[in-house]
């Protein structure tokens, strides 16, 4: 019963902020997430609003800017309010979703890059077989199974926890996580952990297997043929997909790295470790922009019509 009672409200760790640093760091904060907000739902705008950009390639890049949208709003929010409030509370539940809903972003960016990898494949490798190949049904498909996939390894992670007594109510983050609520506990968390590892392997496994292969095969294909055009569309159209791809695994790396690096400030460790879920949102529609001649062109005309 004791356990019960006062495990429902949770302690979060909080930023060592000096006087009158409070406001600049929340006005900064808030900046950074309606721009990112504002940039992915202009892309999910563009590719909603506008036919020609109503085909399979951006039907798959529609997730992209949506789980995004997941990660940044999961995260952001409540860390600004509890530097603005000076509270660092929060309930047991809402922690348990703050910390799946980013797990599935996550995981989510690893298997829609997989998935958008594979369609520049068929496009640049198979082109005169591309409408047959990607048909709409399959689109269906290949969506459903990256969310249907990501869901149902993190909720088999996340169920694991509902076994485990909890003794503390202290999360050492400023924001809830599946290792954070791990600490919490005073079980054996031995298989949790071994489920945590197989499902980030079989995470990275398939996306970085599904890219590899698309990538090589697009590199190949460039190589073998003569066509200078067909190798300036598999530069444009994968050259954003790879930026991405190294820009998440570059702060994913930073954020592995705040768990262990002991010799730096904590509150470095936290920024840290905050940065996989603020780079990539702020940064991955702007790229695709910049890098997606079509996004790009018709993002132009929109502008034109909206002040002439």
């Amino acid at each position: 019963m004791e356990n019960t009672s006062f495990s429902l409200e949770l302690t979060l760790d909080t930023f060592v902020i000096p006087p009158g640093g409070k406001y600049p760091m929340f006005l900064f904060g808030i900046a950074v997430y309606f721009f990112s907000v504002f940039c992915n739902l202009t892309l999910l705008s563009l590719i909603i609003l506008q036919r020609n950009l109503h085909k399979p390639m951006y039907f798959i890049l529609f997730s992209l800017p949506l789980n995004d949208l997941i990660g940044i709003s999961a995260m952001l929010p409540k860390v600004l309010s509890d530097i603005v409030t000076e509270t660092n509370a929060v309930y047991y539940h809402l922690c348990v979703l703050q910390a799946f809903l980013l797990h599935m972003y996550g995981g989510g960016i690893l298997f829609i890059l997989a998935a958008m990898s594979f369609d520049r494949y068929a496009a640049i490798c198979m082109p005169l077989r591309y409408s047959s190949i990607m048909t709409p049904r399959v689109v269906v498909c290949i969506t459903s199974l990256v969310w249907g996939l990501d869901f149902v390894l993190n909720v088999s992670l996340f169920s694991l926890q509902t076994r485990l007594p909890r003794c503390k109510s202290v999360i050492m983050n400023v924001f809830c996580d599946n290792p954070s609520l791990l600490k919490l506990t005073c079980g054996n968390t031995t298989a949790n952990n071994i489920l945590g590892l197989f499902n980030t392997a079989v995470m990275q496994a398939v996306s970085v297997s599904i890219q590899t292969f698309s990538y090589v095969k697009i590199l190949i294909t460039c190589v073998v043929t003569r066509r200078s055009e067909a190798k300036i569309k598999a530069v444009n159209t994968c050259g954003a997909q790879l930026l991405i791809l190294i820009i998440f695994e570059i702060v994913g790396t930073f954020t592995i790295l705040s768990y262990r690096l002991k010799n730096v400030s904590a509150d470095l460790q936290k920024i840290m470790g905050m940065l996989i879920f603020l780079v990539p949102p702020l940064l991955n529609p702007i790229v695709y922009g910049l890098y997606t001649s079509e996004i790009r062109n018709t993002l132009l005309t929109c502008l034109k019509n909206m002040f002439t």
